[in-house]
């Protein structure tokens, strides 16, 4: 039974989060009708993540396992086309390895999270960006970032809801820069706690507005209680950029 490993990109807005849930519009559902109408196979896909109502990807991945042998840019194609018109696309569809699996081989996981940094609201990118309109520092937002890379007690950052067994994670990269209007916010890890990426965003504009001094954030992680959190940043900015094995 040959397993494909899929990227795809999308639209988050329209649907309630990746994974399927009885019939309501999800990613999941999205992607596995389309498999049936291709290949008449009911399956279940497995997905590298699985992100929130409202979150976009460039890079998720996902496997599935098909009767059939296909080449790799028919079932790609073949997807797609099935697909139409909803914001779902298959970028690319390989053959994985033997043993190879979407979520459980996946070493690094990167987000991207984009603010719109101006007094006019957003219009081409609009539920795509979060329109912050009082100006930010990226520099101090950087600056502040560091505090939270390396290996940690999460809780601060971590929704009430989160299902992980541990709040401990290790964050590899957490970066700040500002391109033209738009102040962009990157993070890697192995894995994130539920709403984390957002959290610590929200708490970080904080930093970048003047409300939250720096070194805030330092102390907001070390007292491991989601009372020291920011406001949770919107969903419709985050990313889900890449997935690397």
């Amino acid at each position: 039974m040959p397993r494909y490993r899929l990227t795809l990109e999308y639209d988050g807005g329209p649907y309630r989060g990746f994974q399927a849930q009885g019939d309501l519009p999800t990613i999941q559902a999205s992607v596995e009708r389309s498999v049936k109408a291709f290949s008449g196979e009911t399956l279940r896909l497995q997905a590298a993540g699985r992100t929130d109502t409202g979150v976009h990807a460039t890079g998720q991945v996902v496997h599935i396992d098909l009767q059939k042998a296909w080449k790799p840019d028919v079932v790609r194609d073949a997807l797609n086309a099935h697909l139409v018109p909803e914001p779902i696309a298959v970028l690319e569809a390989v053959e994985a390895p033997e043993g190879w699996h979407a979520r459980f081989s996946a070493t690094t996981r990167r987000y991207l999270y984009r603010i719109l940094n101006r007094r006019s609201p957003p219009a081409l990118g609009q539920g795509r960006v979060w329109h912050v309109k009082k100006p930010l520092d990226a520099g101090l937002m950087h600056q502040a970032a560091q505090a939270l890379v390396g290996h940690h007690d999460f809780t601060t950052f971590r929704d009430l809801q989160c299902q992980a067994k541990s709040p401990m994670k290790t964050l590899d990269l957490a970066a700040v820069r500002r391109e033209g209007e738009e102040v962009l916010l990157e993070f890697a890890s192995r894995s994130f706690l539920h709403r984390q990426v957002r959290s610590m965003t929200g708490s970080l504009v904080e930093v970048g507005t003047g409300r939250w001094p720096p070194e805030r954030i330092a102390a907001a992680l070390a007292a491991a209680d989601r009372k020291a959190c920011g406001p949770v940043a919107p969903a419709h900015g985050l990313y889900l950029t890449g997935v690397e094995y």
